[in-house]
């Protein structure tokens, strides 16, 4: 950015101050440091671009945010944002959505009981205080410290994480989820608000490599349409995560790996899928919804074990499956080398809860595909997302739904574990 650039741009703040339109510490921020805040150049230019605006939309937002939207805007598209943004087909791409990044159970409670127009009013009235952290944030934390770590070795180099925010919320929502990722330093600046439209369609315009929601229905779309996706819930006690280190575990079957082999052992009996497991050692198992992010995990893995980090590596991996070792455990390490890939562990609990080993990991999150096991890891605090994938969603605790009661649950609710 250019000196005269600078002087414009410091006029338009300091002008909009003088009216009281301005933002004070943003604008002493920018002409003390030249800096600014993470901030999405998206929305605001959807906002004010000439030809895209929404003209209903604009009008509904707080006058007073005006003069920082415009230094945001000069300075980002004038390369002068503390954090560039990688190129979305060199990053590894992580959707997540808002009620996921915050905890928005009580906005969500006033749109379902008193509707849209009441939920947007609130959100405006309530934009200056930030959300609170919501069942994705530590994770997407975890995000920013991997990526400080690659810019630190790989200073030109787009190959990191890239967060984007992707919502049905409306953009009159918009400044309050600003202020609130701004509140927390988040690097952030890809946003794609809906208006009330699913927003899978665009899932894979953004190359999305994970979506996270609250929504199962969304989770479930994103899965058909070949993306990596999951489900999380609200949980209030949780385990002091890794700071330094992004720890995530998988399940096997039906996350990493299709869920061909858990159909022998639900239709035919444990047994049999053993027999079937031994015959077919040597065959890979088909890839799972998940396979790609563990793929995109080990590609950013080796870059630090490119630069002799592997020991020091702010990624580790874990697969946590209830798979016995002996009888069923070789062909899923050789499908993994199969395909070119490693965990840093692998957990064979042979049957035996995952909420134990789980709580010793302290994974930022854990992806399985069947609820009693995401049930077991919360009750004792792990962060888990739900893979609504394969024959597994029709049954519960080994009883097909026709014959066990199933269990559904508010994904704004705290973790309460089901009555056995």
């Amino acid at each position: 950015m250019n000196s005269n650039m600078h002087e414009t741009v410091a006029k338009q703040a300091e002008v909009a101050n003088e009216k009281g339109d301005g933002d004070r510490g943003l604008y002493d921020n920018f002409k003390t440091t030249k800096k600014l805040r993470p901030v999405s150049v998206a929305l605001y230019f959807c906002y004010y671009n000439v030809g895209t605006v929404n003209k209903r939309a604009s009008m509904c937002i707080s006058r007073k945010l005006h003069a920082c939207r415009i230094v945001r805007i000069w300075a980002i598209l004038t390369n002068t944002v503390m954090c560039p943004q990688p190129k979305a087909q060199d990053a590894v791409t992580i959707a997540v959505s808002s009620r996921t990044l915050f905890n928005m159970a009580q906005e969500n409670r006033i749109y379902e009981q008193e509707g849209l127009e009441k939920y947007v009013a609130y959100q405006q009235e309530h934009e200056e205080e930030p959300l609170t952290p919501g069942a994705a944030f530590p994770f997407v934390k975890a995000l920013m410290t991997v990526n400080a770590r690659l810019r630190d070795l790989y200073p030109e180099s787009d190959e990191m994480f890239d967060i984007v925010l992707v919502t049905n919320n409306h953009a009159q929502v918009g400044v309050r989820l600003i202020n609130s990722i701004n509140y927390y330093d988040l690097t952030i600046e890809r946003f794609c608000m809906t208006g009330g439209q699913s927003p899978i369609g665009y899932l894979t315009a953004y190359m999305t490599d994970l979506y996270l929601s609250k929504d199962s229905k969304k989770v479930q779309g994103a899965i058909e349409a070949g993306i990596a996706a999951a489900t999380m819930f609200t949980l209030e006690s949780d385990n002091k995560l890794n700071d330094s280190q992004l720890r995530v575990a998988f399940d096997g079957d039906a996350v990493l790996f299709s869920d061909e082999s858990e159909i022998i052992m639900k239709t035919q009996g444990l047994d049999s899928f053993f027999e079937h497991e031994k015959q077919f050692e040597n065959k890979p198992l088909a890839q799972g919804p998940l396979k790609c992010f563990l793929e995109a995990l080990g590609k950013l893995q080796r870059k630090f074990y490119s630069k002799d980090e592997r020991m020091d590596c702010p990624i580790r991996t874990y697969l946590v499956t209830a798979r016995s070792a002996a009888s069923a455990g070789a062909r899923v390490l050789k499908t993994l080398r199969s395909w070119g890939l490693e965990v840093d562990e692998a957990l064979f609990l042979a049957g035996a809860p995952k909420g134990p080993l789980l709580q010793k990991i302290r994974p930022h999150i854990f992806f399985d595909d069947q609820m009693f096991h995401i049930e077991g890891a919360q009750k004792l605090g792990t962060i888990a997302a739900h893979v609504p994938y394969g024959i597994g969603q029709k049954y519960h605790r080994g009883q097909p739904y026709n014959q066990a009661p199933r269990v559904t649950r508010d994904p704004d609710a705290a973790f309460q574990p089901c009555v056995q």
